[in-house]
C-alpha cells in the first residue's frame, strides 16, 4: 500500500512570513492558487538563517525515490510524520521524512527543524541535504543512517544483530555527549535540543551516533540564563525542574542525557510496563541501587572495561 499522490488543487506560498514572538521564533503562511515555485520561495527569503543553503527537491523527485512512499519503504513514524528510505536518480540513499499535512504543529516543527539543522555541520549530528515544501507538502531529506536508532537497535527487543559490547556502548555516550556540546557551546545562538531520547539517536554503519530531530529545539541566546516556554519533550526524560516551572537551559538536555546514558549501559528503555512494577522505572531501580553500589564486592582481578558489564548483570538479577 503506498501512499496517494499529490492533490490535484494544490496551494503554493504565496509569502513567507518570518518574526520573533516572546523569544520564539513563529512562521505564518499565507497562501494562493496559481504558482509560485518552492525555490522562488527560499531565494525570496533568503534573510532566513540558513535557507538560503538548503537544495529544494519537487514532489516528483521523492515520491519517484521512495516507489511512491510505499509502505516497504518505511523506516520509521514520529508524532509529525513518517520517515522513508530513498534513492535519489544519481544514486545516493536518503531519508525522507514526511511531515503530516494535517498537523498545524508539524508545519510549525517543519520550518523549525530546517532553520536550525540547515546551518551547523558536526560528527554526531544527523547532515540535512534538502526539502520540498511544494503545495502543500513538508518534507524533510537526510542522510541515511543504516542501523537507525538505539530505540529499535539496542532496546528494541532483540530485533537486532548488533553486538553492543561495553566499546561500543561508550563510543556512543561519548558521540551523544559530543553532539550536545557542540549545540550547547559552539553553535552560536545556543542550540537546546529538547528532544533527547533513545529514538532520536541514529547509527551509521559504523555505529557512530547520529542526533536526529530537531522540530523541539529553541535557541538560547549568550546573554539568556533560560527561556520561558511551553513544556515540550519525552516523558521519562523530562527534567523534573523544567516540566514544572517551563524554565528551559541547556540543563533539560543534560538530564535527557542522563536518562538515556542508564539506558545504554542497562540495555532497557526507562520505562517498562511490562516488568513488575517495583522494576518498571529505569530511574527509581538505579536510585534503590545506587545505594548498594559500594558494597558489591568485585574481584579485583576485574579491568576497568569490565566493571560496567558486571553492574549491567547485577542491575538485571
Amino acid at each position: 500500500m503506498c501512499l496517494p499522490g499529490s492533490s490535484t488543487a494544490s496551494f503554493n506560498i504565496k509569502r513567507l512570513i518570518w518574526f520573533n514572538c516572546r523569544g520564539m521564533t513563529c512562521f505564518f503562511f499565507t497562501c494562493k492558487k496559481r504558482d509560485t515555485s518552492a525555490k522562488q520561495i527560499i531565494q525570496k527569503h533568503g534573510d532566513i538563517p540558513g535557507v538560503e543553503n538548503v537544495r529544494i527537491y519537487t514532489y516528483k523527485e521523492l515520491r519517484s525515490a521512495t516507489e511512491d512512499f510505499c509502505l516497504t519503504n518505511k523506516i520509521g513514524e514520529g508524532g509529525f510524520g513518517s520517515v522513508f528510505k530513498g534513492k535519489l536518480k544519481d544514486g545516493t540513499v536518503v531519508a525522507i521524512k514526511v511531515l503530516s499535512s494535517e498537523s498545524r504543529q508539524g508545519v510549525r516543527e517543519f520550518l523549525n527543524e530546517l532553520t536550525v539543522i540547515s546551518s551547523i555541520v558536526h560528527e554526531n549530528l544527523v547532515t540535512l541535504y534538502g526539502c520540498c515544501v511544494e503545495g502543500d507538502h513538508r518534507i524533510l531529506v537526510y542522510n541515511y543512517l543504516e542501523n537507525n536508532s538505539l530505540a529499535q537497535t539496542l532496546l528494541g527487543g532483540g530485533r537486532s544483530d548488533i553486538q553492543f559490547s561495553w566499546r561500543t556502548r561508550c563510543k556512543i555516550c561519548i558521540g551523544v555527549a559530543r553532539g550536545l556540546a557542540f549545540l550547547h557551546e559552539e553553535v552560536r545562538p545556543h542550540i537546546v535540543h529538547r528532544d533527547i531520547k533513545a529514538s532520536n539517536i541514529l547509527l551509521d554503519k559504523d555505529l557512530t551516533p547520529k542526533i536526529s530531530d530537531f522540530g523541539l529545539a529553541k535557541l538560547l541566546p549568550a546573554n539568556m540564563t533560560h527561556v520561558s516556554t511551553r513544556v515540550a519533550g519525552t516523558i521519562g526524560y523530562l527534567a523534573p525542574e523544567y516540566a514544572v516551572r517551563g524554565q528551559l537551559t541547556r540543563r533539560a538536555d543534560i538530564y535527557s542525557f542522563g536518562v538515556l546514558l542508564l539506558e545504554i549501559v542497562s540495555g532497557r528503555c526507562n520505562t517498562n510496563t511490562r516488568l513488575p512494577y517495583e522494576d518498571q522505572f529505569l530511574l527509581e531501580r538505579m536510585h534503590h541501587f545506587s545505594s548498594r553500589v559500594y558494597s558489591l564486592n568485585l574481584p579485583t582481578h576485574l579491568s576497568k572495561t569490565n566493571i560496567p558489564e558486571v553492574l549491567i548483570q547485577r542491575t538485571k538479577n
